[in-house]
């Protein structure tokens, strides 16, 4: 979010002359600290069409993280301020050194508030180092008010896409703030191309001919809007519209009709509670819940797009507890609404996850997560398990075909490792159905994901819903840096042949390389060597996948 409302008061270079001109008295700071929590500081429109806000303002390791109207917690061995009100002047860009002041009057009532250093500024920081600071500090919070606090995104699934940090800029052209609604528009789009280097008779047997796969395409064109109702305590909406538009090529001349991706009504509750209505993803798997921005590799590993529903249509009940270092969701669903069916004719499902930090250092660069969840589906309708080899434009590698059953039980096992820009993740999936005429099958799933970010960003972890954020970009292109780099790699299996089915066992190998020039767009680069065990033989195929995401900010 840039606010440059002082620039038409003050050029930025007689700015930080304001700030050097501070008297040196009041200068020292000997050791700034790592995190600077700053409460109640008053932005100003700088058109002078919008009324005054009262913002947060986050900085972390010297950069500005976050500026919102959202409460911010303030964590232990951080250090909080009140600025009670005052003016803040400078340019807060995300992602670069703090470079503002506070000011306690508003300049624009009198203009030697500007003038006059000495008396009226009462927070000025440099290049990320505290030059001034008279501010009051913040009393460390009470258990519950760290517990129950409620963060800028309230909802247990990760805002779409990459929901600009910039959303409170009323100057944006994309953003819209009235009395009772305000919102952002965002789009964005997924590029593929896909290459199949080589396949062996036996693989050619089992999916056919691989080759006809090659090409690319437009994956996925996604837009929408999410935002609040302005409530006393606001209820946040998004509304989310897809189309795999040019799906067998950039020059196909049929597309798929447009479909509501997401639909979803979030609506905060006493003690830090979150209930959701609409169309979401259940809360079952860390790597189901995140968004393509977020996720390690191009595709998800290929038993949770066997075994889980995508989205579907319910209501889940979420919240965070002791201190923030657990998270829980629940719901109920059943998509009649969204396939136009009868309720009483469509399945029903339950699912539940439940996060937590077994481990977190000080400055949380260092933790241990653990996650368990369990998903009960009744099975009114056919039941049919099948996943593609990892890529985009693939035949159907292992199937089950459809089949009745009574009932199913499915549960997921996670565990996560981060320290700094390592991330080792790992998630084990058990379905357990009952279906007497097929000898009640197991099946199973499961992968092993490592990534090293070699710019040395670290992923933040949500403790709202227990996942990793996107790759934060330090140092962008388009600011003179080389964007983030990333290089991950990942093993996963799916078992899907077990009592009177025979689905396919298959095993993929995946390395990757991704590039993130700016918070807004990415490359990647995916080599898959799968294996698949089907029809009594074993078939090897190897290929590559390229995708870029652009997204509007």
């Amino acid at each position: 979010m840039t606010t440059s409302w002082a620039g038409r008061l003050v050029r930025p270079g007689l700015l930080m002359l304001a700030i050097a001109l501070i008297p040196a008295a009041v200068v020292a700071q000997e050791n700034d600290p790592e995190t600077i929590l700053i409460r109640n500081v008053r932005l100003i429109d700088r058109e002078g069409q919008a009324e005054d806000r009262s913002v947060n303002i986050l900085i972390e390791k010297a950069k500005l993280k976050i500026v919102t109207m959202d409460e911010i917690e303030l964590e232990g061995g951080q250090v909080g301020f009140d600025a009670a009100n005052g003016v803040v002047l400078g340019a807060l860009e995300i992602g670069q050194p703090a470079n503002f002041l506070i000011l306690d009057e508003d300049p624009r009532d009198d203009i030697e508030v500007l003038l006059d250093t000495r008396t009226h500024v009462i927070f000025a920081i440099r290049q990320g180092a505290i030059v001034r600071n008279t501010l009051q500090p913040l009393a460390e919070p009470e258990p519950m008010q760290a517990e129950g606090g409620q963060s800028r995104w309230i909802a247990y699934t990760p805002p779409p896409m990459a929901l600009p940090i910039s959303y409170l800029d009323t100057t944006k052209w994309n953003r819209w703030e009235t009395r009772y609604i305000s919102g952002i528009f965002f789009a964005a789009i997924a590029l593929d191309r896909v290459r199949w280097l080589a396949q062996d008779e036996n693989s050619e047997q089992q999916v056919g001919g691989l080759r006809q796969y090659n090409g690319g395409e437009i994956r996925a064109l996604r837009f929408g809007a999410a935002g609040t109702l302005n409530f006393e305590r606001p209820w946040f909406y998004q509304f989310v519209v897809s189309t795999h538009a040019f799906d067998l090529g950039y020059d196909a001349e049929i597309s798929d009709d447009f479909s509501l991706l997401d639909y979803r009504l979030d609506i905060p509750l006493p003690r830090g509670l979150t209930v959701s209505v609409g169309k979401q993803k259940e809360p079952i798997s860390m790597e189901r819940l995140l968004q393509g921005t977020q996720m390690q590799l191009t595709e998800r590993a290929a038993m949770l797009d066997a075994m889980f529903q995508v989205r579907n249509v319910g209501v889940t009940v979420s919240g965070t507890g002791f201190g923030s270092r657990m998270a829980w969701a629940g719901g109920i669903y059943n998509d009649w609404f969204d396939t136009s069916q009868r309720f009483s004719e469509s399945s029903n499902q339950v699912s539940g996850r439940m996060t937590g930090l077994a481990y977190v250092s000080d400055d949380e660069s260092h933790l241990l997560h653990l996650g368990l969840a369990a998903r009960y589906n009744d099975a009114k309708e056919a039941l049919r398990y099948r996943a593609l080899g990892e890529f985009g434009k693939s035949p159907v590698f292992v199937d089950t075909g459809p089949f009745e059953a009574e009932r199913t039980f499915t549960y997921d096992m996670e565990v996560s490792w981060r320290l700094g820009p390592y991330w080792l993740a790992a998630e084990f999936v058990r379905n357990d159905v009952e279906a007497p005429d097929l000898n009640n099958p197991v099946f199973s799933g499961y992968h092993l994901t490592g990534s090293w970010i070699l710019t040395r960003e670290m992923r933040d972890y949500i403790r709202r819903n227990g996942t990793f954020g996107p790759v934060p970009v330090s140092r962008a292109v388009n600011h003179g840096g080389p964007g983030a780099w990333e290089v991950t790699a990942r093993y996963s299996g799916v078992d899907l042949s077990d009592g009177g089915l025979d689905g396919g066992e298959m095993g993929i190998i995946s390395v990757g390389l991704n590039w993130y020039p700016t918070p807004t767009a990415t490359a990647n680069f995916n080599y898959r060597h799968v294996t698949l065990d089907r029809f009594g033989i074993r078939g090897r195929s190897d290929g590559i996948m390229y995708r870029l995401i652009l997204m509007l900010e």
